[in-house]
């Protein structure tokens, strides 16, 4: 290895290759706004390419990873832990659909049913609903809220004190601009056969 550290380069290359990306890290209210108008209208047209294939096509693996639906059922999870339990503080946000990650320990009360093989539009009626759940707190957002913090000490997950809301935000923007890559590559390979 020659010492040097290539994260910064390949960082730029992916900012250049996606210029959306860089608004993922906002600072302010309003880029948190704008971030989230940006990452919706970019699942429209991911959900739109999902909806021309078949319903066992979004219940399929590839390479082992989450099926689209999965996917969805993930990022309701995250919007539900982060959003409605750690930043409005109802400690039990849950849905039944919801699909926390693989290696998480399991928690009473907290969904998890990964065999579950509900249809498209069951899922996206909760994701509707977690959509706008994040849009309101986005929408309504202050500088003052920004900059709080809070702890959730309740049994349940996540457990946090004094845990910047600006951070639980940001989770939410990480997890919806990733996993959209994620399902847009594999949308790609169930169109091609794969």
């Amino acid at each position: 290895m020659s010492g040097v550290d290539i994260a910064p380069l390949v960082d730029a290359e992916l900012n250049r290759r996606m210029p959306e990306r860089v608004k993922m890290r906002p600072d302010d209210s309003q880029g948190f706004r704008e971030a989230w108008a940006i990452l919706e209208r970019l699942w429209g047209v991911t959900i739109a390419r999902a909806r021309t294939l078949n319903e066992a096509a979004l219940h399929r693996s590839v390479d082992d990873e989450w099926s689209f639906i999965q996917t969805l059922r993930h990022l309701n999870f995250a919007s539900a832990a982060w959003v409605g339990r750690t930043v409005l503080g109802n400690l039990s946000p849950w849905h039944h659909l919801d699909l926390p990650w693989d290696e998480a320990p399991g928690w009473d009360g907290i969904p998890w049913d990964r065999e579950a093989r509900p249809s498209l539009d069951d899922v996206l009626t909760v994701r509707r609903e977690r959509q706008a759940m994040v849009r309101h707190v986005m929408e309504s957002l202050t500088a003052e809220q920004l900059a709080s913090e809070v702890t959730r000490a309740e049994p349940g997950w996540p457990q946090v004190e004094n845990f910047p809301v600006k951070e639980a935000l940001h989770i939410v923007l990480n997890e919806e601009w990733e996993h959209r890559l994620y399902a847009e590559r594999d949308l790609t390979d169930l169109t091609n056969g794969s």
